[in-house]
């Protein structure tokens, strides 16, 4: 079954990946976009539903020639899947100002940008799909992400002003939140260029980098989220939040609504400052 052309943005790893081949799968035309693919290319005769191309979503010259060469692809845009992030680890204090915009070039002004290449392909043929990778960051904070977690907040407040803008021209939206999922690449993970060894959140800091890591490690299969993103965009109304996560991260997003801040900061510090024993 033909569903359409995806464009999937940040495919080269993790969940990225994973969502391009679960869609490749579904019957899409996949074409993947991602700086670590060096040349166009066919992604494995197997899977003649992918497409490889080179892009830097923070380069306006990269975008430009991944829309292009997309496009001769295939002339349609059906669905366009934003999955291109990274992550700065260290206190706020400690994360520069370059760290910060690098994060939200790429999280959240590269995703924009690959909107509006998008939407107007979306409005002429009357229908589209966007599906955005927020994360449970985008819900709540923990210490020690200050920037992943500030372009995830934002990526939320976007997509609920998109999706009321393009509903009238039958595009819909939907924000993927994931928890903790195994498999990620280790490029994408960066530490602030600042924090020493010797600093005062030194102790704190990297007790909660061991929790982050540990997390991750035994967190849920990416396969799995791909799937259920893939479920998602077939479906004839899409749901708009899709969380995919385990069982105490839900509960954490419950609780970060339902108890006071306070009470929410004392446990989420003593988690992360405590290994996880909290």
């Amino acid at each position: 079954m033909n569903r359409g052309t995806a464009w999937v943005i940040g495919a080269s790893s993790g969940l990225g990946l994973a969502t391009a081949e679960a869609l490749a799968a579904d019957g899409w035309q996949v074409v993947s976009g991602a700086r670590r693919f060096v040349a166009p290319s066919a992604r494995d005769p197997a899977e003649p539903g992918i497409h490889t191309l080179p892009l830097d979503v923070t380069d306006p010259a990269s975008r430009a020639a991944f829309t292009d060469a997309a496009l001769a692809i295939s002339p349609r845009v059906d669905a366009l899947v934003y999955c291109a992030a990274v992550l700065v680890l260290g206190p706020c204090e400690h994360t520069t100002a370059g760290e910060y915009d690098r994060v939200m070039q790429t999280n959240f002004l590269g995703l924009v940008a690959m909107v509006n290449a998008a939407l107007p392909r979306m409005r002429a043929q009357g229908h589209g799909r966007i599906i955005l990778f927020s994360s449970i960051n985008g819900l709540l904070g923990i210490p020690f992400q200050s920037a992943y977690t500030a372009s995830k907040h934002a990526i939320e407040g976007y997509a609920e002003c998109l999706a009321m803008e393009v509903k009238p021209f039958g595009v819909q939206v939907c924000l993927v939140e994931p928890g903790d999922h195994r498999g990620g690449s280790q490029h994408t993970r960066l530490h602030a260029s600042c924090a020493q060894a010797d600093n005062p959140y030194a102790t704190p800091c990297q007790s909660a980098l061991g929790v982050i890591h540990r997390d991750e490690s035994s967190g849920l299969a990416p396969e799995r989220l791909g799937q259920r993103v893939a479920r998602n965009a077939r479906r004839k109304r899409m749901r708009f939040r899709l969380r995919v996560a385990k069982v105490d991260q839900h509960l954490a997003v419950y609780l970060h609504k339902l108890l006071p801040a306070r009470l929410n900061f004392h446990i989420l510090t003593d988690y992360y400052h405590k290994g996880g024993r909290s």
